[in-house]
Order: structure tokens, then C-alpha cells, then sequence
């Protein structure tokens, strides 16, 4: 009995022994997310040639990274951030989750009044994994496949998923098993320890804004960027000790308004000649870089440099809606981008994107096919392993497409793919057009419907990336065939409409009107 016995320990151990080498194989994953950055914040060019922007803005670790993966020029997410992480998490187009502005209060809308138009009644809870709420979307959660396939889940910062006092207000909801300083709020009172991130001296919240979970850095001069950066590297020990894949969620509440300096870097932004305004928003731009830049040398120092993909990704573009904005508030450009936030012209959707995944890409590469957030679910879980035919996605649907095709040259998803956008509502700040419209990007074409104004822009955007050329006189055609793309999409995707005020009807869908 006792060579039996000590046979079935051998195997025993040597199988433990197998699934925790297995374990080990598998990459772990950073996904940083940055909040309102534009495409050219930053100086790594998504331009064939660098910009002025460019050379204003000193982001090294970006420059480290893009050299040793690759950057996409292509990248696009919704124009506001609610809808951008809610399709991020689900795998699911805004068309379809229908969180399509930006989330807080429960069962509070944001949108401005409209003397005109009825907005419709959009999810406003955001989303959830649980049914029961009104106005939300129930859907899966890539973070909670990645927990259930044996991944330590983290979550550092900015979630603005689910409204205030609902069960997706929290990130432990989507599968997190840590999370440091997440919750329904989607932008932060301060960024300064000395105002203790939002709150009095006794400890109460002075604004709706206010950033939870940072009470040691108070009055001691950090940064909130750098607070959350120190908060994950303290994770990645412990995660480093548990020996079992890890992904981490670093989702800054940077650079997103107010646009407080960061006296790490604002004199030597002011040395360089900017303006004030200029030199802080550089410095909030430099932070998050450090902070970057801090991860990259984390993995390289724990041994974890080749095992580890790293995403970098923006929630949508720059505050810079058609270079008009409040009274001194503008602080970012996206040209040659036009608009910006808010807006579903290139400077509103399209954002800075670089992909390191050791063993797949090329260092500096490139690629100039068109991706879009929802594909991230997918990209994401199969990057870790989980068979993408397994993965049940909890019963629901996902409309994102793996990007995996487009770093390993193996296919080009994008091919004659429709992406689709819906904004039925009034953001009720000001820029072209900004309100109350939707659009349709295939290949190289792309179509701006406005509900209110029955208005068409038709763009080459291969041709003319600063939407300059409206071709929807000369190409009647091409209108057409995408308006009639367009509105099915957004008909079999159960889209919401806006009202006309004055008899109660939905207004037109992009292919009901010439």
C-alpha cells in the first residue's frame, strides 16, 4: 500500500506542480486607460510625420513603449466616457447597451434641456450584471472571464460604469478583486493631496467628485496620478507573491478637467515657453507618462518584462470641440483631428493606442486598420487563453471583434467592417454639431447624421482625416448605401431616438430621410 500511496502523491504534486507552470505561462495584462486624452497629447506621432502638438507635449515612457510594440493610428472609442468603458467591459456597442452619455446620479439624467427635442430614455443606471434596475444594461464582464480562468483581478482608479447606489457602481461587481479608488464618478473634484482629493478636514466629501479610498496621501503633497500609481505597484507585489497570472485595470483619472498643475514637471513647461494653462495641462500629460513609465520599469525589474502585455488606450478624444470651448477652459488641440470630446468628428472618437504584447509584435510597428473599444472583450480574453469558442459571455452578445488577427498578420478584421456610433442626446456644451447624432465608418468612408437637422456629411477619411471634404453632394451614392447600413444597424441593435417635442414622434432614422 505504501509504494501505491506514495505514487499517488508523486502525481499529485507533479500535477499541482503542472497547473501552476500553466498557470505561470499565461501573460498578465495591463490595460491603462487614460481619461480625455486626445490623439495628439502626447509625443509619439500617430501622424506619418510629428506635429507641432507633438513636440509640446514630453511623454518618454509612450516613446518607450511604442518602440517596443505597436501603435495603432486607427484606434476608436465612443465620444464620451460612460459609453466607451460601459463597451470596454461588455463587448457591446453603445448602440446596444444604450448608455450613450455620460453616467452619475440614479435615475438622473445629464443631458442639457432642449427646447425641441424629447432625449430618449437612455440608460442613464449604466450598467449592470444583475437584473433589476431600471434604465441599465445587463451584461458580461471580460474581467470576470479572466477571474474565473484562474487570473488575480486589480483595479486602480477611475470606473464609471454603473450610477451612484447601484451594484455597478463598484468595480468588485465586474470581477475585481481589488480596487482602489473606483466608483460611479466619472471626472474628480482635485487632484491635490492638499485638498484631500475632495474632502474638508474632517474627512467629508465636498463634492459629488470627491475620490474615495486615498486617505493616506492627504497633505502630503502627492498627486492623485502619482497616489494611484503607488497604490498599484503595492498591488503588483502582493499579485507577484500569489504566483497566478494577474491583470491590472489602471484607469486614470487624468488628464480629465480640473487642470491642476502638477509641480513635479509645470516650471519646466513654463521654462519651455508655454502658456500657464499650456504648462499645466503638459503637466498632468507628463504624470500620467511617469506613471506609465513607473509600470514599465516594475515588470523589467520583477522579471516579468516578457510575460507581461501592456495596453495603453484613451476613453475618447481631447476636450477640444472645434477649437471653441468655455471662456478659458481650452487646454488641448487634436489637430489634425477636427473637434474634439463629444463631438463624432475624428477628434471626438479617434485616440492614442499602443499594444505590447512580448513574442507577437514588432518593436515600432504600425498598424492602420481601424479597431474599436468593444474589441478589447474580446482581444483581451483571448490574449489570456480562453478559448473564444468556451466563452459563453454569460448568454449575451458581443459585437467586438479580436484584434489579436491584426498584431499577428494573420487577417484583417476591419475589412469592409461597419463601425457604428449613437449619441441621441444633448451633452449641452459647445461645438459642431455635437448633439444629437450618430454615424457609420466602413473602410475608408464615413457618415455624420444629425436626428434634428436631417443633416448628412459624408468624409474620405483615408483622404482627408480633417473631415474638411463633406462628399455627400458628389457621392449620393455612398450616402445611401450607409445611411441604409447605418439604419439597420442601429434598428437591430434596439437603438434609442430622440422625440420631436412638438408632436411626440421619433425623428427619422438616417436612411427615412433624404
Amino acid at each position: 500500500m505504501k509504494p501505491i500511496a506514495l505514487t499517488m502523491t508523486i502525481a499529485a504534486t507533479s500535477l499541482a506542480a503542472n497547473m501552476h507552470a500553466a498557470q505561470q505561462q499565461r501573460p498578465n495584462i495591463i490595460l491603462f486607460m487614460v481619461d480625455d486624452m486626445g490623439w495628439q497629447d502626447t509625443s509619439v506621432p500617430f501622424t506619418d510625420t510629428p506635429t507641432p502638438y507633438n513636440r509640446m507635449f514630453q511623454t518618454p515612457a509612450m516613446e518607450r513603449l511604442a518602440a517596443s510594440g505597436m501603435k495603432f493610428t486607427q484606434a476608436y472609442a465612443c465620444a464620451i466616457s460612460s459609453p466607451s468603458r460601459c463597451s470596454l467591459f461588455t463587448g457591446v456597442n453603445a448602440a446596444r447597451h444604450g448608455v450613450t452619455n455620460w453616467t452619475l446620479l440614479r435615475d438622473q439624467t445629464t443631458d442639457e434641456p432642449c427646447d425641441s427635442i424629447i432625449i430618449p430614455d437612455w440608460n442613464y443606471n449604466g450598467i449592470q450584471r444583475v437584473p433589476g434596475i431600471n434604465n441599465t444594461f445587463v451584461g458580461p464582464s471580460f474581467v470576470q472571464e479572466l477571474k474565473d480562468s484562474g487570473y488575480h483581478t486589480i483595479h486602480v482608479g477611475k470606473a464609471h460604469l454603473g450610477a451612484f447606489d447601484t451594484p455597478g457602481e463598484n468595480p468588485h461587481h465586474w470581477g475585481f478583486e481589488v480596487n482602489v479608488a473606483g466608483s460611479a464618478i466619472g471626472g474628480l473634484a482635485t487632484y491635490l493631496s492638499e485638498r484631500r482629493y475632495g474632502h474638508d478636514e474632517d474627512g467629508n466629501p465636498t463634492s459629488r467628485f470627491a475620490v474615495e479610498g486615498l486617505e493616506k496621501y492627504w497633505n502630503t503633497g502627492t498627486f492623485i496620478t502619482e497616489a494611484l500609481t503607488q497604490e498599484a505597484i503595492s498591488e503588483l507585489d502582493r499579485a507577484k507573491r500569489y504566483g497566478q497570472p494577474w491583470f491590472l485595470y489602471m484607469a486614470h483619472y487624468a488628464v480629465h478637467v480640473p487642470i491642476d498643475r502638477d509641480t513635479r514637471f509645470y516650471q519646466k513647461h513654463l521654462d519651455r515657453g508655454l502658456s500657464p494653462r499650456e504648462a499645466a495641462y503638459a503637466s498632468l500629460v507628463e504624470g500620467m507618462d511617469k506613471s506609465l513609465g513607473d509600470l514599465l520599469d516594475w515588470v523589467e525589474k520583477n522579471g516579468e518584462a516578457d510575460n507581461t502585455i501592456i495596453i495603453f488606450m484613451s476613453d475618447n478624444g481631447g476636450l477640444a470641440a472645434g477649437g471653441q470651448w468655455r471662456d478659458g477652459d481650452l487646454h488641448t488641440q487634436n489637430s489634425p483631428l477636427y473637434s474634439g470630446k463629444g463631438s463624432l468628428h475624428e477628434g471626438g472618437i479617434r485616440v492614442p493606442m499602443i499594444v505590447r504584447w512580448p513574442g507577437h509584435t514588432t518593436p515600432a510597428a504600425r498598424c492602420d486598420n481601424y479597431v474599436m473599444i468593444e474589441d478589447f472583450y474580446p482581444t483581451i480574453t483571448q490574449m489570456a487563453g480562453i478559448d473564444p469558442d468556451k466563452s459563453t459571455h454569460y448568454g449575451h452578445r458581443i459585437d467586438g471583434r479580436s484584434f489579436v488577427p491584426l498584431i499577428d498578420g494573420t487577417g484583417d478584421p476591419s475589412a469592409d467592417r461597419p463601425l457604428i456610433w449613437n449619441f441621441p442626446n444633448v451633452w449641452g456644451l459647445p461645438g459642431p454639431a455635437i448633439d444629437l447624432n450618430c454615424a457609420i465608418r466602413k473602410n475608408q468612408w464615413k457618415l455624420i447624421y444629425n436626428y434634428a437637422t436631417g443633416r448628412k456629411q459624408l468624409y474620405d477619411i483615408n483622404a482627408d482625416i480633417s473631415e474638411k471634404n463633406d462628399l455627400s453632394a458628389s457621392r449620393p451614392d455612398i450616402v445611401r448605401t450607409l445611411s441604409a447600413e447605418l439604419g439597420d444597424s442601429l434598428r437591430s441593435a434596439g437603438a434609442m431616438r430622440p422625440l420631436l417635442k412638438r408632436t411626440g414622434k421619433p425623428l427619422p432614422w438616417p436612411d427615412e430621410t433624404r
